[in-house]
């Protein structure tokens, strides 16, 4: 085959002027189609750089029969052609293949993406291949972008990205089971005196587990950098199989110092705000194909984001609106509940029609960080909910008193020697401080429309789950 350079067909079809009708290119790619007659052939062909595929049109009469029979779907082909003007509906060009050289060939009897309409239940159960088909390839590209965007927001005002453990020593930050960490020989695990498991034998000399959360750490980054964020994975043990769970996913937690909890509101709505307009953006060509196989309100929903200042109340003044509301939740509401995702919707979708922050709320339920509201009773804590999904990001103000952070610490039965570390950083040149975490997959989940997590990470890890 004929030395060419590749040009990728989103290139092709976005810059088809460029690319020069009536040129010799080469693309490559994984044949979606193929159909035609005796004397020719359609193939499409697509390399995952856009949603769309390309038409190459193969005569025949000029490539041997073999090589033809090797063109299924799922192959992976190489195609010097001319590059023309289609007469068909539905796209603008199509390639003339003069040769075509077979990378890989893809049994048609064996295949799992022969066919189309697969479910997406099915396609969890082939993660290795669904990559390939029209959906996943739309929401990793949108991953990808929504990710590009979220460093790009933080780099352009002055944040610093930084890198927090994914194994910790200590599981103060209260957010649930983690998985442990440990080189212990499981048959033969040594124990103390006492018949405990004696962790002075193992790899870091103590107990050790996956992070659920960066940012106590990244707390610490802020006391020096000012501002910081961190962008990784965090890990729950819980054993939760519901459409909004993982036990493996990304968070971004940025931590500022000098910010009180409206800065902190501030920040988040043009955070949330930037990356929906990134995706806009950016991606509109694979929102357009989610909303027409997924959710048709998807880019109206991201338009009404983006379009309205959210709304900010405190947790107090919600729950007299949800207790007034006469609707008939499935969790009862009084003040001091753990607002569930029903209550946070319908603040959301019908009483103020535009996203939420809710502030202040009681300190039963929330975590020890929270710095403390005068009245005794409640933190200045901030939710921020978006329609459809409830909660998209998790923050406060932080306790930066070093009286009243080791008092809730002993309050809650935390031991202090896991969390002297993080407590010196009160008695030595503490501020006023401030962050938030924003679940990654739970914005790619909004950001796409799809109605399960599972379906917007490459390779889900739930409880039962580590195939692939």
């Amino acid at each position: 085959m004929s030395e060419t350079k590749r040009t990728k067909i989103a290139q092709v079809l976005k810059h088809h002027a460029e690319s020069g009708i009536g040129n010799t290119i080469n693309i490559k790619g994984w044949v979606r189609t193929k159909r035609g007659n005796k004397n020719v052939a359609f193939i499409a062909v697509n390399d995952g750089s856009s949603i769309n595929s390309i038409q190459v049109v193969a005569d025949l009469a000029n490539f041997s029969e073999e090589v033809m029979k090797l063109v299924t779907t799922g192959s992976c082909i190489s195609v010097n052609g001319i590059l023309v003007e289609s007469p068909g509906s539905g796209q603008a060009v199509e390639i003339h293949a003069k040769e075509i050289e077979v990378y890989g060939t893809a049994d048609a009897e064996t295949y799992p993406l022969q066919k189309k309409g697969h479910t997406l239940e099915f396609l969890r159960e082939i993660a290795h291949l669904r990559p390939r088909t029209n959906t996943f390839g739309a929401v990793l590209r949108i991953r990808h972008h929504v990710a590009f965007a979220i460093h790009k927001y933080f780099n352009d005002r002055g944040f610093y990205y930084l890198h927090t453990p994914i194994i910790t020593g200590s599981d103060a930050e209260g957010a649930g089971a983690m998985f442990h960490v440990t080189t212990l020989d499981l048959n033969n695990i040594p124990k103390t005196a006492e018949g405990e498991v004696d962790f002075k034998e193992d790899f870091f000399g103590k107990s050790t587990n996956l992070t659920v959360s960066g940012q106590l750490e990244g707390e610490l980054g802020a006391m020096a950098l000012s501002e910081i964020y961190t962008f990784g994975p965090t890990f729950r043990a819980e054993n939760s199989n519901t459409p909004r769970h993982l036990a493996e996913f990304w968070m971004i937690e940025p931590e500022m110092a000098f910010y009180d909890i409206t800065d902190n509101m501030d920040l988040a709505e043009d955070f949330v705000k930037y990356i929906i307009r990134h995706v806009l953006d950016h991606c509109y060509d694979d929102l357009e194909f989610l909303q027409k196989m997924y959710d048709n309100e998807l880019i109206s929903r991201l338009n009404f984001v983006i379009e309205n200042n959210f709304e900010r109340l405190s947790y107090t003044r919600a729950i007299e609106i949800l207790t007034a509301s006469k609707q008939k939740f499935e969790f009862p509401v009084a003040w001091g509940i753990d607002l569930q995702a029903e209550h946070e919707r319908y603040l959301v979708e019908q009483h103020f029609k535009k996203p939420v922050i809710l502030t202040d709320y009681p300190k039963d339920i929330k975590a020890f960080y929270m710095k403390q509201n005068d009245d005794g009773k409640t933190v200045r804590a901030m939710d921020v909910l978006f329609p459809r999904i409830g909660e998209i990001i998790g923050g406060s103000q932080r306790e930066e008193n070093y009286e009243k952070l080791k008092a809730r610490i002993a309050e809650l039965g935390i031991p202090e020697k896991d969390m002297w570390w993080y407590l010196e950083t009160r008695k030595f040149g503490t501020a006023p401080h401030s962050g938030f975490g924003l679940g990654f997959e739970r914005m790619i989940l909004f950001v796409t429309g799809m109605a399960n997590i599972r379906d917007v990470i490459p390779f889900p890890r739930t409880p039962q789950n580590a195939e692939f």
